[in-house]
């Protein structure tokens, strides 16, 4: 018989460690490429479509945040085809009124739209920008600027821990069962036409409870164990959030 023949410093190490996984993985691909007939090789390669990077992504940072929460993620979503020109951060008062707060965020999306060019934003956003984001889309009407919304560890229920800190407005709104908690929450939490989505795990430590981040109507992700902080890090979770706001 005739045998057939055999057919995601903080920001440089981040990224160090994201092109790694990235070159890795592109031999293995590839093998696997060549190893299929031809008419099936072509038919996986035409749909297989290269991640969309054309909207803006504006990072809103947390409760004691600035801008520099963001550079992993700056690295991850450069890594996966953005510019440094479509990527933003938003600073805002973290000890003032979350409602100002979302008025900011408005203002400073119709700037990125205006230089941009752009019709829609991505919102990126970790701890209480959860509470600002959200405010932003549901009661400012935001949801018409924004394609996709991912929630990191994000307070979106309030969290018991704003109890330390009830001195300052931004708190007593950031703890469960206040009123601007009600707002953003009642009826439909994910408004619009918006694509949500939260990332949030049991090893928080932050926000509790820690399901507070889970939006109804949202694709929520149960991160097996990660710190609050250490989302900010996590080159894994920031690299699934490229990918949700490329589709």
């Amino acid at each position: 018989m005739r045998r057939r023949s055999p057919r995601r410093l903080l920001g440089v190490l981040a990224s160090a460690a994201v092109a790694f996984t990235l070159l890795s993985s592109a031999p293995t691909a590839g093998a696997a490429e060549t190893a299929q007939p031809a008419s099936a090789a072509q038919s996986a390669a035409a749909a297989v479509q290269p991640l969309s990077t054309s909207t803006p992504v504006v990072f809103v940072h947390g409760y004691t945040g600035n801008a520099s929460n963001w550079a992993t993620a700056i690295s991850v979503f450069q890594l996966n085809g953005w510019s440094s020109s479509k990527l933003f951060a938003y600073e805002y008062n973290s000890y003032g009124n979350n409602v100002s707060n979302a008025q900011g965020l408005a203002s400073f999306v119709n700037n990125v739209k205006a230089r941009t060019g752009a019709s829609k934003v991505a919102i990126v956003n970790h701890s209480m920008g959860g509470l600002v984001s959200q405010y932003y889309l549901k009661v400012l009407g935001g949801s018409t600027s924004v394609s996709h919304l991912a929630s990191i560890a994000g307070a979106n229920h309030g969290t018991t821990y704003a109890g330390a800190c009830l001195i300052y407005t931004t708190c007593q709104q950031m703890y469960p069962g206040s009123s601007f908690i009600a707002q953003i929450t009642a009826g439909d939490e994910t408004p619009g036409d918006t694509r949500y989505a939260s990332w949030y795990s049991a090893c928080d430590g932050i926000i509790i409870p820690y399901t507070s981040t889970r939006l109804s109507g949202a694709t929520n992700n149960d991160v097996l164990c990660q710190t609050h902080i250490g989302f900010l890090a996590d080159t894994v979770v920031l690299g699934q959030i490229a990918r949700f706001v490329a589709s």
